[in-house]
């Protein structure tokens, strides 16, 4: 049975870190973990299992994203991401 949650987040990362490491801490959870960022009124989302698509999204420093994850771990997964981009 899968489970669906979802947070919103701001984005704080510090200096050393990069969206493309928590891609890879991720990469062991089953869920799918898609971010949501609006600019300019446009609703752009990413899964964030996908280099491409996590370059396209570029995060920034301060920015407010939509985490929803969707899956058997779904609770974990959101767990990791929050704790990643809110040290």
């Amino acid at each position: 049975m899968s489970e669906k949650v979802s947070k919103d987040v701001k984005v704080h990362m510090k200096e050393t870190q990069t969206i493309m490491e928590l891609s890879q801490i991720i990469q062991s959870y089953d869920s799918e973990i898609i971010l949501k960022k609006v600019v300019q009124g446009s609703v752009h989302e990413a899964n964030l299992k996908s280099f491409l698509g996590l370059i396209n999204l570029r995060l920034q420093e301060g920015d407010e994203i939509e985490v929803t994850c969707i899956g058997p771990d779904a609770t974990q997964a959101l767990e990791e991401v929050e704790t990643f981009l809110q040290p």
